[in-house]
């Protein structure tokens, strides 16, 4: 069977009308219904083989589990190069939340100072999903042993009217707050971020399990009205 086949061969009807309602920029024509445990067992029956290779050189794809294959096979790529050199083909074609946050590429963690080149021209691309890659990145590999000031001054410097852009941006400052407070309250408390932006970054953190209850408290009271 081809990849496409084995993915049809997965399809659950309701969990693609399931699907559906979580990417609603997808049409649901794009989407097979496929669980997402069954995505990551095929992409490791996969890799590593002339089946994957082939189907990672074939972009665009039609479906939505092809792209979400296609992350997960990403996923499992252990040289920093190889991971980097898949993702910057990949990237322009993605064309959803899901499968932009669920590409992890954890090998990218091996080479912070190479990677942050990148981060920061897919920040400034304006392609809705490379920018929120990016600050996701920056997210991900970055608030802990990795971080620098100048990290969080580049998200807040990312001005948008996309949705998903913004989302990524408040769910940054949000996940800044639990790790990084002492260095990252001044943006909350100065104002540095769009409204909404702000807004649901302190809703975030209010709703977040990492953040203390007499931290959360203060964050109610610097609520944009």
């Amino acid at each position: 069977m081809t990849v496409l086949q084995r993915l049809e061969s997965l399809a659950d009807s309701g969990y693609r009308e399931f699907s559906a309602k979580l990417i609603p920029n997808v049409n649901i024509s794009r989407i097979i219904g496929v669980r997402t445990p069954e995505l990551k067992a095929l992409a490791k029956e996969l890799y590593g083989t002339k089946e994957a290779e082939t189907f990672l050189k074939k972009l665009p794809h039609k479906y939505f589990e092809e792209n979400q294959l296609h992350a997960f096979l990403i996923n499992r790529e252990k040289s920093f190069e190889k991971c980097l050199g898949l993702l910057e083909k990949f990237l322009p074609y993605i064309d959803n939340w899901a499968t932009c946050d669920q590409l992890a590429a954890p090998a990218l963690a091996k080479n912070p100072a190479e990677l942050e080149k990148h981060i920061y021209r897919w920040i400034d691309s304006g392609e809705t999903y490379t920018v929120r890659y990016g600050a996701g990145a920056l997210m991900r590999f970055y608030l802990d042993k990795n971080f620098r000031p100048e990290y969080p001054e580049k998200v807040a410097s990312v001005k948008s009217d996309e949705y998903y852009v913004n989302m990524m941006l408040a769910w940054y400052f949000a996940t800044a707050l639990a790790k990084r407070w002492d260095e990252c309250i001044g943006y909350i408390e100065n104002k540095k971020l769009p409204v909404w932006v702000h807004n649901k970054a302190i809703q975030k953190s209010v709703e977040s399990n990492r953040i203390p209850p007499e931290r959360k408290e203060y964050l109610k009271t610097l609520k944009i009205r």
